[in-house]
């Protein structure tokens, strides 16, 4: 992904020791500049005395530099004890965007017992002042650069990219619901309102019809089957679901180009297996892997879910959209993971090569010969990261839980993995009794701290397990 560009608000406050504010602030960017995924942008000494925030006209000169350089989220340091009217109105005139604030310890006293920094007291005077406006913002810490600032800076370049990223999303709506299943439902104009969010409404019978008219030959579509062929076991998959399931994934790839999508919720059962012949969870993960969330079922939530965790990521890894399914016979704090072969192939484990199959379930109603086209096949081994994303009487909300994901086989069809968690009769209770669904994201890597932290920017309720 692009690098983030984010905006540094060295503070100081006269009679405060100015050399140290100066080496401090130094001593941050060079710190800062370790980090692969910043573009970092501060008032340069031509901007502002010796580089520092002292006021409201330093204020000012640093918000016009932010916006001139379009920064994606803002980090307040206290040099020194440091001005917080001045970091207060840069806040302002960047309330929406991700702010993280960080205090500075103290070097040594000088003779006379005379206080350098007193960077935490000011520190609570900017944090008084951002929680006074209601502004949100995370605390980072008091530190010097060489010790947990880089942790958990980066951390928050991860909040960064979930926050920018999740403003203005456009997510594709590819048919509707299936009637049956109420737990998909979500709120359209709550979304535009509070998230500027878009619902990009697209007929399945378009899709379908489109992918229909795709020629055999055509270069995308070769390019597909022999994308599919190099990562998978096609060897029992028919040519035709093949052709089919690579002319869908041409369309639902250009639609989503040509209305600059991040996800999509895609009406997956059962009238594109009657009357087009394949199911696409194959295609779906293949889409979801390079960049573009796929949730089942019209998910529209799911597929949000999906995107906070992708970005959570830095998009180095895709998430796989799960449903909560059975506990383990023998150990009560392991569940299976599961869906109907919709994961991204880059999941699968040492040895699993994802096999293209008949739907284990839609076949019983539509037949085997109309429903290939599911990945099935064991998911990797390891720390795994699941949220949900939900919304009750205008409140968003966001379950986080962490688990492990085990390498232990069983003869399942879809897309699956055990996941051991801490307590899953605690988590069990907690998602029948806070209203969260059968539907849920894991994304293998530890990522409740950025999350969680981006939901508080987002004001979106956290619950975590």
């Amino acid at each position: 992904m692009n690098k983030i560009r984010l905006g540094f608000v060295p503070l100081h406050r006269y009679p405060f020791d100015e050399e140290w504010g100066v080496e401090l602030k130094k001593r941050f960017i060079q710190e800062m500049s370790k980090i692969q995924f910043i573009d970092l942008v501060y008032p340069s000494e031509d901007i502002t005395k010796r580089g520092l925030v002292w006021d409201d006209n330093d204020a000012e000169r640093t918000i016009e530099l932010f916006k001139e350089k379009n920064v994606e989220g803002i980090l307040i340091g206290t040099m020194t004890f440091g001005d917080e009217l001045a970091g207060a109105r840069v806040a302002e005139e960047f309330k929406d965007y991700p702010i993280a604030v960080f205090g500075t310890k103290e070097p040594e006293i000088l003779p006379g017992g005379f206080r350098r920094s007193d960077s935490f007291c000011g520190t609570l005077s900017l944090t008084s002042a951002l929680y006074r406006r209601e502004i949100p913002f995370i605390f980072l810490g008091l530190f010097f650069p060489e010790e947990d600032f880089r942790r958990r800076l980066e951390n928050f370049i991860k909040v960064v990219a979930i926050v920018s990223n999740f403003y203005g999303a456009r997510i594709g709506l590819i048919g509707p619901r299936p009637e049956r299943f109420e737990t998909v439902t979500f709120n359209e104009a709550l979304l535009a309102r509070r998230f500027k969010q878009r619902v990009i409404h697209k007929s399945l019978f378009g899709v379908v019809e489109e992918a229909r008219l795709l020629k055999d030959e055509d270069l995308e579509v070769v390019k597909v089957i022999e994308d599919m062929k190099s990562s998978s076991d096609v060897s029992r998959t028919p040519r035709e679901t093949l052709l089919k399931l690579a002319k869908l994934e041409v369309i639902l790839r250009r639609i989503a180009k040509e209305s600059n999508l991040s996800g999509m919720g895609v009406r997956c059962w059962t009238e594109i297996q009657r009357y087009y012949g394949v199911s696409p969870c194959y295609a779906m993960g293949r889409i979801t892997q390079t960049g573009v969330m796929c949730s089942c079922e019209v998910d529209i939530y799911g597929a949000l879910t999906m995107m906070i965790q992708y970005y959570a990521s830095l998009c180095t890894t895709p998430p796989h959209f799960i449903d909560w399914t059975i506990q383990h016979p023998k150990d009560p704090n392991v569940f299976l993971a599961w869906h109907c072969g919709n994961a991204p192939p880059a999941l699968a484990c040492i040895g699993c090569q994802p096999s293209i199959l008949y739907h284990s379930i839609l076949h019983r109603d539509v037949g085997e010969e109309h429903s290939y086209g599911t990945a099935e096949f064991r998911l990797k081994p390891g720390v795994v990261t699941i949220c949900r994303l939900v919304e009750y009487k205008g409140e968003f909300k966001m379950l986080i839980t962490k688990g492990e994901a085990l390498q232990e086989e069983m003869g399942f069809r879809g897309s699956w993995v055990w996941v051991k968690v801490e307590d899953l009769d605690k988590l069990y209770r907690t998602l029948v009794e806070e209203g969260f669904v059968h539907h849920a994201s894991m994304i293998h890597g530890d990522f409740v701290e950025p999350i969680r932290d981006a939901c508080k920017i987002l004001g979106i309720k956290t619950i975590i397990v």
